[in-house]
């Protein structure tokens, strides 16, 4: 079992590093191994045939296709899809092999532990129109931040891997230069912040930022680069 882990697809716009040139090793892959999209998969956004002809073509793909939602979801459609019980965490079945992992679960994939936390906020909400481009949900729950503490106690606050969309502030503060002050700090942020002070795990990725680097030696972005995780 092979798992690999990218950036925003947001739809088609940078669907092209999944393309077989940019991603070859997708050539080996069988539906047994895993593609992550950290967030802003956009797969479920219009609610009609232009969804499912996007949904249609990753089906076709060699692999499996996991995502995590981002801010830029259809987080009202993305809801309706089937849920059931996945690898001990909840999750959404798009297609038999398009899956989404659901906010604050803990799934063992090739005997690791990952704990999923979608969401983020839209700096640029102000330009969308409500329930056609822009959707409240994009930010979690208290229920979900409840059942992610939930999840997490049941693990004794220990994982291997942590996979979200956007960050801890702290974080934040070290990408300071890359990024406009004005993405910094809202109550996602602040809650991944409180997170890292408790929960003990080997590698945190994310998206959301526009950027590939290695924040720190836990801490990786990603938006056009795909990276191979150790399972």
């Amino acid at each position: 079992m092979k798992l690999y882990i990218t950036g925003d697809t947001h739809r088609r716009i940078d669907l092209e590093k999944l393309s077989a040139e940019k991603f070859p090793e997708q050539k080996k892959l069988t539906k047994e191994d895993f593609l992550l999209v950290a967030g802003d998969f956009g797969g479920v956004w219009t609610g009609d045939l232009r969804d499912d002809a996007l949904l249609n073509e990753y089906e076709e793909r060699s692999f499996t296709t996991l995502f995590i939602d981002g801010n830029h979801e259809n987080h009202v459609k993305l809801a309706g899809y089937p849920e059931k019980e996945w690898n001990g965490g909840r999750v959404h079945i798009l297609r038999p092999s398009v899956i989404h992992l659901m906010r604050g679960q803990v799934y063992e994939i090739g005997g690791k532990k990952f704990f999923t936390m979608g969401g983020a906020f839209s700096i640029d909400k102000n330009y969308r129109e409500p329930g056609l481009s822009w959707w409240p949900e994009e930010l979690p729950s208290e229920e979900e931040y409840a059942e992610a503490g939930k999840n997490l106690e049941k693990h004794n606050y220990r994982v291997d891997y942590v996979i979200t969309h956007c960050c801890a502030y702290n974080m934040l503060l070290k990408m300071m230069y890359y990024i406009p002050a004005k993405l910094m700090r809202d109550d996602e942020n602040i809650f991944f912040n409180e997170l890292e002070e408790k929960l003990k795990y080997k590698h945190w990725y994310f998206g959301h930022y526009h950027l590939d680097m290695k924040v720190d030696r836990k801490h990786t972005v990603l938006y056009q680069n795909i990276c191979k995780i150790k399972i």
